[in-house]
């Protein structure tokens, strides 16, 4: 497979002068979607999240994806520069995992390894040495490979944090611990909103001559944001703010393949974002070719992602918010990012 650096991620014509691309519907309404975590309640989650019938449902997830997709939802596209090369694995319907390998010596380490028979295949392909597995959070979408990858690599150890009950978790990380994968240097950094747990990571792209990559797990997506299912918007938004403390030219490698139903909701809220429009047109692009969208940067995601938005006037006069006299700014930015999520779940694209 060739490698690509990520360039100008725009349309090669002009964009329309409005309007969703054709075939995209707005359908304001909590009929279920093909995200098995969108129909979401309590009572559900709390099945899928803490017990063995979650992990029977992964199970049929998996099938079911191996199925329609036997080789994967998207065309990865790797990104190489001397001594790193970034592999995503499309797995399941619409996630993503990543090999990270260190060229030099051979080593790799995975994040979030949702299938473990397409994380292994992508293994072999590459004749790499698993040294370790980072899991972002414990949601089995992410992490239910663990267990056969271990089986397979001995060596390999699984990285996350305490605070999640990650399947065979061997090395429990702090906020801001660092680890070195051969030449290969990762932050976690937590990250809580999604579950208490959640963490993401970030590849040091310095020694390589890249920016940063992040590895944002269910935090952020291309135009999109992963539900608070054990946070407040409170929460979510300090975690978000952490993740843009990264900075503008920041890669970010999302754990789902959401771009198109996440661009085309957000193009409802700002009708005259020339950004959103433009992004829009080229995912739809990109996604007629099931090519993947990743990655985006932390400097585009802030012109167009409604998430990492609410600062701005346009969005909260979108959204018929003001900021009420004596409000503390960042409560009334989670306010914002509170109605924003509101629309966001009210939401689906067909």
């Amino acid at each position: 497979q060739s490698c690509h650096r990520p360039g100008g991620q725009r349309a090669s014509q002009e964009p329309g002068s409005g309007g969703l691309p054709e075939g995209v519907e707005y359908i304001p309404t909590r009929k279920k979607g093909k995200n098995p975590m969108k129909p979401v309640g309590v009572a559900w989650y709390s099945l899928y999240a803490r017990t063995r019938l979650g992990y029977l449902f992964y199970q049929r997830q998996v099938k079911k994806a191996r199925e329609r997709y036997p080789h994967g939802h998207s065309v990865p596209q790797p990104y190489c520069l001397p001594g790193v090369k970034i592999l995503p694995i499309p797995v399941l319907s619409n996630n993503y995992s990543y090999l990270i390998i260190d060229t030099g010596s051979s080593q790799a380490a995975v994040i979030d390894p949702s299938d473990p028979l397409a994380v292994q295949a992508a293994i072999e392909d590459e004749g790499v040495i698993l040294e370790a597995i980072f899991c972002t959070h414990k949601h089995w979408d992410h992490s239910g490979g663990n267990g056969v990858l271990c089986q397979k690599h001995s060596s390999c150890r699984v990285y996350g944090s305490a605070l999640d009950a990650i399947p065979q978790l061997t090395n429990p990380l702090a906020d801001r611990e660092k680890v070195s994968v051969g030449c290969l240097t990762f932050e976690a950094l937590a990250t809580p909103g999604h579950t208490v747990g959640h963490m993401v990571y970030v590849l040091d792209g310095g020694p390589f001559g890249s920016p940063p990559c992040l590895f944002s797990g269910d935090l952020l997506f291309l135009a999109g944001c992963g539900r608070p299912f054990e946070g407040s918007p409170e929460t979510m938004l300090a975690s978000l703010d952490v993740a843009m403390g990264l900075g503008e030219d920041t890669l970010l490698w999302p754990g789902h393949e959401y771009a198109l139903e996440c661009l085309t909701f957000a193009s409802l809220l700002e009708l005259d974002n020339s950004a959103l429009e433009q992004k829009l047109q080229w995912a739809v692009q990109q996604r007629q070719e099931k090519r993947s969208t990743c990655p985006s940067t932390l400097g585009e995601e802030q012109t167009y992602n409604p998430f990492l938005r609410t600062h701005q006037p346009e969005l909260q006069e979108a959204l018929g918010l003001w900021q009420g006299g004596g409000e503390d700014l960042d409560a009334f930015r989670a306010r914002v990012l509170k109605e924003v999520r509101r629309r966001k779940d009210l939401y689906q694209a067909t």
